[in-house]
């Protein structure tokens, strides 16, 4: 097997200037760099720089995948919009999602191995485009990212039972925290399971949103306004997290060994539906097959003898076509005997046949699964 890896930076909050271009530049020839992205595909080599320095200097974003069954996403916040002890319900003790402090900033990083992945390779550039809307979720104070984190978890079964979700539920899933289930090989059972409960945000109609940007103080709306004039791609983020609401919920945290229980039942009602979806099709090719069955018997019957001339005809071409041929046609004349009662007449045909033939091994070979259904 090939090797083949996947590398790919954004940078959301600020572009890169020339000289930080130019500094990712020295770090691979063959890259495809913007103001805002770095991308590159290896077959052979390897990424000479560290995706760690990468994020802590330039980037926001960083998607990695090998066929070696590897896969990474590393994501950089403003440590003032994400406290980092709001993520020990999540992280537990999960030794692949690191964090740490960067001057202003949080970076996390979230590297499984051993991830079920494809074979076949196809453009990985949409990836991280799919991802990209979790950090502004992150941002504005959704962390249930984190949740498919502890769901991960789970799965790996390093959460016992009774352990409690850190969150009541996760629904209703957005593209975004699909993509990352997928991404990283959550198990769709659990993640359906956990989509069961969970409150939406309570999405604020301009009439509300209005009314709480008038309730800002003077002061504090001049200061807003110069952070947007100056740059600070946070400021929305930061409005939207202190005026968006959630809608209270009476739903309990189920524990890990329900959410278990549940995606078990999930796995076993969808399978039963497969089954019967099989089963379905399988009768209705069964009856298909049986309606056209009963039309060429139908045919057979109103042809009579020149049936058997033409099993003749057939054989008489000596190769597998014709041999095939000349069966099928001995196979319905036979049921047309069972139905007609002249079973000994049929026998008696297929012996005279079988003895003019019999130097035709290959014929003789489709006989006998003939005279073997016969017996039955």
């Amino acid at each position: 097997m090939s090797e083949y890896q996947y590398y790919e930076f954004q940078a959301i909050d600020r572009p890169l200037d020339r000289a930080a271009q130019d500094a990712v530049r020295s770090v691979s020839s063959r890259a495809r760099i913007t103001a805002t992205s770095f991308t590159n595909e290896y077959n052979w080599g390897d990424f000479r720089g560290d995706p760690r320095k990468f994020m802590e200097r330039w980037f926001d974003l960083h998607l990695y995948l090998a066929n070696w069954r590897s896969r990474r996403l590393m994501m950089r916040v403003p440590k003032r919009l994400l406290n980092l002890a709001s993520l020990d319900p999540f992280l537990g003790e999960i030794d692949w999602v690191k964090v740490w402090t960067s001057g202003e900033n949080l970076i996390v990083d979230i590297l499984r191995d051993e991830v079920e992945i494809e074979d076949h390779w196809e453009d990985d550039s949409g990836r991280l485009a799919a991802l990209a809307p979790l950090r502004s979720d992150v941002l504005s104070g959704d962390l249930r990212v984190f949740y498919l984190l502890w769901l991960a978890a789970v799965q790996d079964e390093s959460v016992s039972d009774s352990d409690a979700e850190p969150l009541p539920g996760i629904g209703p899933l957005t593209g975004a925290l699909k993509a990352f289930a997928q991404f990283f090989d959550i198990d769709p059972d659990l993640v359906q399971a956990a989509a069961e409960s969970g409150t939406a945000e309570a999405p604020m109609s301009k009439v509300d949103l209005r009314g709480a940007l008038a309730s800002i103080a003077e002061d504090e709306k001049t200061e807003l306004l110069l952070r947007v004039v100056e740059g600070d791609s946070h400021v929305a983020a930061e409005l939207l997290r202190r005026f968006r609401k959630r809608p209270a919920s009476s739903a309990p945290h189920r524990t890990a060994g329900a959410l278990r229980i549940r995606a078990q039942e999930i796995a076993e009602a969808r399978e039963r539906a497969e089954a019967e979806r099989l089963e379905k099709g399988r009768r209705r090719q069964a009856e298909e097959a049986e309606k056209a069955r009963r039309i060429r018997l139908v045919a057979l019957r109103q042809r009579g003898v020149a049936v058997w001339r033409e099993v003749e005809v057939e054989i008489q071409r000596r190769n597998p076509a014709g041999y095939d041929r000349a069966v099928s046609l001995l196979l319905d004349l036979q049921a047309l005997a069972a139905e007609d009662g002249s079973r000994g007449e049929f026998g008696r045909r297929l012996a005279a046949i079988r003895s003019a033939h019999e130097t035709k091994r290959k014929f003789i070979e489709r006989l006998i699964v003939l005279e073997g259904e016969g017996a039955a």
